[in-house]
Order: structure tokens, then C-alpha cells, then sequence
């Protein structure tokens, strides 16, 4: 079954058994979806593609949040972190900084790297490996951390 299909069963599930939030955020994936395959025009997205659309969403409704917690708007805070977790359930499970770490040193000794100036060469390897599994933004700072930046 293919994400796309899983979401529109979900949906169905959420409108059933009128789950408001649930229901908005499956909504919003489900749109962003479509939009990907009208966008492309190969009418069909691969689920590399999938993940990535729900890995944006989620960073975008972390960045909202962030926003409103700063500017005092908790109830809109919370929306978007109740959005954001809804859309997580469908990613794969992201890697804790416990595994992370391991996985980035394997990396570094693999690339060479040994000074700041090996970031970019650090972060491309880390990127194509770690691809949804972990957050980009965590893997930057752990690897900032092992070269010593």
C-alpha cells in the first residue's frame, strides 16, 4: 500500500471518528501529495519523494511553532506541534543522538576529515547516508561537535 493510499484510508478513519486535528493534518499531507504529482507531471511520486515532503512539513510546522511560542501564541504553538507530530507518524523513526553519534564518526573516518575546513566534505557523506533517518539540523551540530568547531 502505497503512503498516498495509507494517508486517504487514514483520512477516512480521522472523519469517522471526528478527529479534528488528526483530520486537518492528514488533509494537508494528503494536498501536499497531490500537488507533488501534478507538479512533477510523471503522475506518479517515488517514496523518496514522500519523505521528503513529509520532512519539510514537519520542519515547517517546527519553525511555526518556534515562531508563535516566541510571539506568546501558545494555542497556535500547540496546533502546529500537534500537526507535526501527526505528519511524523508517517516518516521512519529518527535516529536518537546515542545513534547518531557512532554513525557520524564512521563517516568522519571514512571522509578523512579532520579540521573544520572537512565540514562540507562531512555533511554531503552524513546526507546521502542519513537521509530520513535523522534530522539534518542535529546531524550539523553533532558533527560541528566532533571536529571541533
Amino acid at each position: 500500500m502505497s503512503l498516498f493510499d495509507k494517508i486517504s484510508d487514514d483520512l477516512k478513519a480521522a472523519m469517522l471518528a471526528k478527529q479534528k486535528d488528526r483530520l486537518e493534518s492528514l488533509r494537508a499531507i494528503k494536498t501536499a501529495l497531490l500537488l507533488a504529482k501534478t507538479e512533477s507531471g510523471a503522475h506518479e511520486v517515488t517514496p523518496d519523494q514522500e519523505m521528503k515532503i513529509l520532512q519539510k512539513m514537519v520542519k515547517q510546522r517546527r519553525e511555526s511553532a518556534d515562531i508563535f511560542k516566541s510571539q506568546n501564541r501558545t494555542e497556535l504553538c500547540e496546533n502546529e506541534i500537534k500537526e507535526a507530530s501527526i505528519i511524523e507518524e508517517y516518516l521512519p523513526k529518527q535516529m536518537s543522538e546515542a545513534e547518531l553519534i557512532p554513525v557520524l564518526k564512521a563517516i568522519i573516518e571514512k571522509t578523512g576529515a579532520t579540521s573544520a575546513k572537512d565540514m562540507g566534505k562531512v555533511m554531503g557523506a552524513a546526507s546521502k547516508e542519513l537521509a530520513g533517518k535523522a534530522d539534518g539540523k542535529m546531524i550539523a551540530e553533532n558533527v560541528k561537535k566532533l571536529l571541533g568547531v
